[in-house]
């Protein structure tokens, strides 16, 4: 048992397959535990079977492979107690790449796939089938080289140049074997055909394409096209047959020598005692159970002698394709070391060299990148500059002009209002118009001297204030336009309201501004759209946040475009509303976002506009 393991650990290190050995060695002891538990129980049920999985070649298809090779996976369930097979049809490809991997423990393959796949895994022929025809012939794998009855093909010579198909390059019958034969006969296979394509399975197309005249040749495995003249799919009187024999006792034309018949091989991780009843099972099947009709087999007898192949491998190696470029190239290098090194040393320097290149043009080019953008940044600072100097003269003078009016306005109706106190009056309807005028123009002027104040940078005056109050009070300024436009105007306060410390004519001026904003907006929409308009106001433990949402058609640009100094979307805008707002809302160490509904899902419409403001209930601070 050591040097079984030992022997297996070591062709395992050789073909580069650590993992998948020490996966491969996992499985074995997980059978041969399960095989000893089997023995050990008198009765096994169905979930406790062992289950192996048979890769066969479905040279014919895979439902004609299964159809094909499922009663013998039955018989082999009854003969060995306490397994269940499954049969697994799959291509030369899908059969290495699933045995490598353990998911197949026995293939049924010729001869030629078994050494291509021996290389990389251990494998142990059990049992060589017996061909159901010649006599139950075990040399039963050959090519044959077939033609159109009226192709000008006559002989191997006359295949040069011309147009041929075959079934794969593993496929020993349906490949191989001919390019032996042409190989033995001094011709190069390699430049010898005009073109060789590879078809795979089934092999019916290959001779299809032969008699509907798309390509001049196959290459198909011994006794191909008789069954198909068999089964009725072609007609023996289309076909020609290259370089014909017909060896003594078999039914079947052959281009080439005949190679052992298909084998039964087993992977090193099955168990032995279960290798050792399969092959007594598969030279014990008689050629008349149904299982051996099936496989079209008369059964299968001790393993034949693969001497024949191993002298084809041998033939074909000696016309191996070229080394690859990078192989020729090692080779040199260790013959002149010398100038090999010195031809990578100069290599590697180049690649350095030109690395360093690029990155230093990367760094100037980003550089200058960066340069540009900071002068156009520079610019444009340069020039709100120059606009907020003009802006800041022009509202100089404006604010110096307009205190004259509004102080006069001011005096009128406080000279009304004593006026009529004096007359006793004081109760009357006149006397609260000119109260509300006297409120409203020292509104006016109290904006004016913001205004100015902002112009140059002085401090605002704050003071304890009531936020539902600057909303009702900023509400009635504009509860005529709401009329005029027919806007659904919907106001909500959320949390117990408390007193903020602020700048009661700042917010106020931030709400008009914000609410002019939505109206303009809504104007825009066509007649029929109903107009709507949203506020709220929340009060938290540790801010109050106030929010105005229209159904208007939303944001027009970017809400960091929008809210820079100078930048408007309206024709007869100046680009200051919002950058003053932002201002007063910083100043009073707030938040202050604008964004579409359609980037909020807790709106009660999709469309238009939400501005929030959060205001700190310690924003006395600032």
């Amino acid at each position: 048992m050591k040097g079984r393991l030992g022997y297996w650990l070591r062709s395992c290190l050789r073909a580069g397959w650590l993992n998948l050995c020490i996966s491969g060695l996992f499985a074995s002891s997980l059978l041969l535990f399960s095989q000893l538990a089997l023995a050990a129980t008198p009765e096994t049920s169905t979930d406790d079977l062992i289950h192996f999985r048979v890769g066969v070649l479905a040279n014919h298809g895979v439902q004609k492979g299964i159809e094909r090779w499922q009663p013998m996976m039955e018989y082999l369930s009854q003969e060995v107690p306490g397994t269940h097979f499954e049969v697994v049809p799959v291509d030369f490809d899908e059969m290495s790449r699933q045995l490598l991997a353990h998911e197949l423990q026995f293939i049924v393959t010729n001869p030629g796939q078994y050494f291509n796949l021996s290389s990389n895994f251990p494998l142990s022929w059990l049992a060589t089938m017996k061909s159901h025809m010649h006599g139950g012939a075990t040399f039963a794998i050959g090519s044959t080289i077939i033609v159109r009855a009226d192709s000008q093909i006559y002989t191997l010579k006359d295949l040069e140049g011309k147009h041929l198909v075959a079934s794969d390059p593993q496929a020993l019958g349906g490949y191989q074997a001919a390019i032996g034969l042409l190989h033995k006969m001094g011709y190069n296979p390699e430049n010898y055909f005009g073109s060789l394509r590879f078809l795979g399975f089934p092999l019916e197309p290959i001779v299809y394409q032969v008699r509907d005249g798309t390509v001049d040749a196959a290459i198909t495995p011994f006794c191909t096209l008789e069954e198909m003249i068999q089964d009725g799919l072609v007609k023996k009187e289309d076909f020609r047959v290259i370089h014909p024999t017909m060896p003594a006792g078999y039914e079947c034309l052959v281009s080439t020598q005949l190679y052992p018949n298909w084998s039964f091989a087993a992977a090193d991780t099955v168990p032995p005692a279960i290798t050792q009843k399969i092959t007594q099972a598969l030279y014990a099947l008689g050629p008349d159970h149904p299982a051996a009709v099936q496989a079209k087999t008369l059964g299968w007898t001790a393993p034949i002698s693969q001497l024949k192949v191993i002298k084809l491998f041998k033939e074909l190696q000696l016309k191996a394709p070229p080394p690859p470029l990078h192989y020729t190239v090692l080779k040199w290098m260790e013959k002149n070391k010398e100038w090999g090194l010195a031809l990578l040393l100069l290599f590697l320097v180049s690649t350095v060299y030109h690395l360093w290149l690029e990155y230093k043009f990367r760094q100037k080019s980003d550089f200058l990148i960066d340069t540009e953008r900071q002068l156009k940044d520079k610019a444009l600072q340069v020039e709100r500059m120059k606009s907020a100097a003009i802006l800041g003269e022009i509202g100089s003078g404006l604010a110096h002009e307009l205190n004259q009016p509004i102080a006069a306005i001011t005096q009128y109706s406080e000279g009304g209002m004593m006026q009529l106190n004096s007359r006793g009056d004081a109760d009357s309807d006149l006397y609260e118009l000119l109260a509300k005028i006297n409120a409203q123009s020292a509104r006016a002027g109290a904006v004016v001297h913001r205004i100015r104040g902002l112009l140059k940078r002085r401090k605002s005056q704050y003071e304890a204030l009531s936020l539902d109050e600057v909303v009702t009070n900023t509400l009635a300024l504009f509860r005529r336009e709401f009329q005029q436009q027919g806007i659904v105007l919907t106001q909500e306060v959320r949390g117990e309201p408390y007193s903020l410390f602020g700048d009661g004519v700042g917010l106020s001026q931030v709400l008009v501004n914000l609410i002019k904003n939505s109206l303009d907006a809504m104007a825009e929409m066509k007649p029929d759209r109903e107009k709507r308009l949203l506020l709220t106001l929340e009060y938290g433990a540790q801010q109050a946040t106030l929010k105005l949402v229209d159904n208007g058609p939303g944001l027009k640009g970017k809400a960091q475009d929008l809210m820079a100094s100078f930048y408007s979307t309206k024709d007869d805008g100046l680009g200051l509303g919002l950058a003053i707002c932002c201002d007063v809302i910083r100043q009073h160490k707030g938040q202050f976002t604008i964004d579409n509904c359609a980037d909020h899902a807790d709106l009660p419409w999709r469309e238009g506009c939400v501005v929030s403001l959060s205001l700190p209930r310690n924003s006395g601070a600032c």
